[in-house]
């Protein structure tokens, strides 16, 4: 029996093609591919600027060094997301500080992360879990501080829109977030293999992005600082401590082929999500994702809430006979907070409405290529499991 997987990549003959004309071209890296990327990225998200970068975790930590997050500084953040959202705050010397999420978009709490501000706090990390946009009240409302800064992780939210002043706006393209960042790994809406992007409206970050990617060094002839030295084509300076976050014209040319896809890629997300809506509305002991009014996921994940126990098994359990029906799923995710690492070096707390959703969250089937049979099965699949343990204890 085959097995449908909880994500997959969607490659087909064009984006063959497209990376097959970058193998036999001049560039294979910091060529013309690159800005081609960017530039098509940053007009479907309506951004003025994109950066791209070799992977999403590159983002997080390049969006939060431009905007100068740096030891003594705090920023709050999540528990519900991949552990590189808050480690991008570690990585610069910064604290991560953990405000739990609302029960229904399961993105942050505005009022329990405002509780969390205080003196230090420089930032708030927003996570768009699983593609559904978390909306966020205005900068001021958590902080009064000139240089305080949002940052979207936007990685499962490719295509996402909030409705502000009666208009739809894509995730990646509000005004009130500084700078938003994408990932290109194969589960995600579109792909490069690995890969991922930061957008932004402000041109100082977006200078200081380009920077720190290529190793700190600019080659801007009206940016030079030494101002002594012969300065001929081959002249560049390394101005700050940067690193090697670029990403390759071959991935790009994949994002571009892939990105003339999306829109029909999250409108297909889109008429999965309402067949497992429909499909699962009325079946005892299991929830459906939250609709937000005022907004539109992108559907990066399809995360049911099973309460287990009601049913008489653990979730390992649920996963096993759901594999041998030839469905695999994930967990998205443990809380950040249980990590060891968080937890042995004080950077946890409780986290109960996390915690909660943690103990019954379940990832089922959700990409793109999802044939209609391969739905039907999914749901077939969970139905049988438990109507099976519900009369086995009746």
């Amino acid at each position: 029996m085959s097995l449908i997987p909880y994500g997959r990549q969607c490659i087909d003959a064009g984006d063959i093609r497209a990376v097959a004309r970058v193998l036999r071209s001049a560039w294979l890296t910091q060529g013309p591919m690159v800005p081609k990327f960017e530039e098509a990225f940053a007009k479907y998200c309506g951004s003025r600027y994109a950066v791209a970068v070799s992977s999403g975790t590159a983002g997080l930590h390049l969006a939060a060094l431009a905007v100068g997050l740096k030891v003594g500084d705090e920023a709050v953040t999540t528990p519900l997301s991949f552990v590189a959202t808050s480690n991008a705050v570690l990585y610069c010397g910064a604290k991560p500080v953990f405000a739990d999420i609302d029960k229904n978009s399961l993105g942050l709490d505005p009022k329990k992360a405002k509780a969390k501000f205080c003196s230090k706090t420089k930032a708030i990390f927003n996570v768009h879990f699983a593609g559904q946009p978390n909306v966020l009240a205005a900068k001021k409302f958590f902080s009064k501080r000139r240089d305080f800064v949002r940052i979207d992780d936007a990685c499962h939210a490719l295509g996402a829109e909030i409705k502000v002043a009666a208009q739809w706006k894509k995730i990646g393209g509000l005004n009130e977030v500084d700078a938003s960042v994408f990932s290109f790994h194969p589960v995600k809406h579109i792909t490069t293999g690995e890969g991922g992007m930061v957008t932004t409206d402000r041109k100082d970050i977006y200078e200081k992005l380009l920077l720190l990617r290529s190793h700190g060094i600019e080659r801007g002839v009206a940016r030079f600082r030494n101002k002594k030295s012969e300065k001929g084509t081959w002249y560049y300076e390394m101005q700050v401590l940067g690193l090697n976050y670029r990403i390759t014209d071959i991935q790009c040319a994949l994002g571009i082929s892939q990105l003339r896809k999306i829109k029909a890629n999250v409108a297909r997300r889109r008429e999965i999500a309402a067949f497992y809506d429909k499909a699962f509305s009325s079946v005892e002991g299991l929830k459906t994702p939250a609709k937000i009014e005022g907004t539109r996921s992108s559907y990066h994940l399809y995360a049911l809430r099973i309460d287990f126990r009601s049913i008489g098994m653990t979730r390992t359990r649920f996963m096993e006979l759901l594999r041998g029906e030839g469905i695999a799923t994930q967990v998205h995710y443990i809380p950040i907070t249980q990590q060891p690492y968080y937890l042995e070096n004080g950077l946890s707390s409780q986290m109960p409405v996390a915690e909660d959703f943690y103990k019954e969250a379940l990832s089922i089937p959700m990409f793109a290529a999802l044939k209609d049979l391969e739905m039907r099965q999914v749901v077939s699949a969970v139905k049988k499991i438990i109507r099976s343990y519900n009369s086995h204890v009746a």
